[in-house]
């Protein structure tokens, strides 16, 4: 299986441990963005990962590839070109503290790209799937412009198209958002999203109280708003920073299916959506039933609370077993 993303990757720095960004005198640097997360995570369940993007000539982006490569993605469409990598600051929340981002990401390499040296035509031939979110669009005319090639051409070769929404109240208004991600989505086969941001950015409001009735009145007006095949929510309920409860829904059109519930303390949140993104990639790809696909997703987004950086790094294996019900954590000997 050949799957492709196309988006931006950063660097990421964080204080150590739990400690503030007005406390740092040194950072934790690891590497992340939302396309990238998605095309770590299908490495690792085993599928041939291109990653579509561009880094400035320098060792900081040598590293970012190496780091890449170091996990299966396929590198061999990056482009070279630009200033600088994105950079982005992450302060980790606890209790009643919300972590918080600060992105440094303007005129960075990717950002002031259209991408016109990309042969998406041919970067698509044997690929099943192609990716990408609301991220890469947020970031400006350019990417927009690059992300409609891509959707054309990945549609004139056949190729299934995902966009999770990933709305970024700090990178764009919702009202803009809806303006630009419209277009965008008339392209998509299958639309991953979080039920509240999907609400704001598309007015998809409902009078229902938070929980599966809600879920299924947002899911029913977007696909009327939408020609999509299949939509994808995830639910959070946050009991504090480090604890919350995660579940997902799958539509068709037609019929509902609900994952199972679960709780996580939470060793780092962020990336959870893009594994849940990529569990549902790989599970669709696998032709699971709705049930399934939609329990391999959330399986797989639970796992990766576990696991410090923007990364999944878990195994198929790993999340059919979480899934199946082995979930105590016991020492495996």
């Amino acid at each position: 299986m050949k799957t492709v993303t196309f988006g931006e990757i950063m660097l990421r720095l964080s204080p150590c441990g739990f400690g503030r960004l007005m406390q740092a005198d040194r950072f934790e640097a690891t590497y992340g963005g939302a396309e990238a997360n998605v095309a770590v995570s299908l490495a690792q369940f085993g599928c041939k990962s291109v990653f579509v993007t561009r880094l400035p000539e320098n060792d900081l982006a040598k590293a970012c590839e190496a780091n890449l490569k170091k996990w299966g993605v396929d590198t061999s469409a990056i482009v070279r070109g630009g200033r600088r990598l994105g950079v982005y600051y992450l302060e980790k929340g606890a209790s009643q503290r919300p972590s918080n981002v600060i992105y440094d990401r303007a005129d960075s390499s990717f950002a002031t790209w259209e991408a016109e040296d990309v042969p998406f035509e041919e970067l698509f031939e044997g690929a099943d799937w192609f990716h990408f979110t609301g991220i890469t669009a947020a970031l400006g005319e350019k990417s927009v412009n690059a992300l409609t090639r891509a959707c054309r051409a990945a549609k004139e070769k056949g190729v299934t198209i995902s966009c999770d929404l990933n709305y970024r109240s700090k990178l764009w208004p919702s009202g803009r958002a809806e303006k630009v991600m419209t277009p965008l989505l008339e392209y998509t086969d299958v639309f991953i999203a979080n039920e509240s941001q999907a609400e704001e950015v598309f007015s998809a409001f409902s009078d229902r109280p938070e929980g599966a009735g809600r879920s299924r009145e947002t899911a029913e007006k977007l696909f009327k708003k939408f020609n999509f095949k299949v939509l994808a929510f995830t639910e959070r309920r946050t009991i504090n920073a480090n604890r919350n409860k995660i579940f997902g829904l799958l539509y068709d059109g037609k019929e509902f299916a609900f994952s199972r519930e679960y709780e996580m303390d939470m060793v780092d949140r962020v990336g959870g959506g893009d594994a849940f993104a990529a569990g549902l990639i790989y599970a669709l790809l696998q032709k699971q039933s709705a049930s399934d696909a939609i329990g391999f997703a959330v399986a797989a987004s639970a796992l990766k609370h576990s696991v410090e950086g923007d990364f999944n790094l878990v195994s198929a294996d790993e999340v059919r077993r979480l899934m199946n019900g082995g979930e105590n954590a016991r020492v495996q000997r």
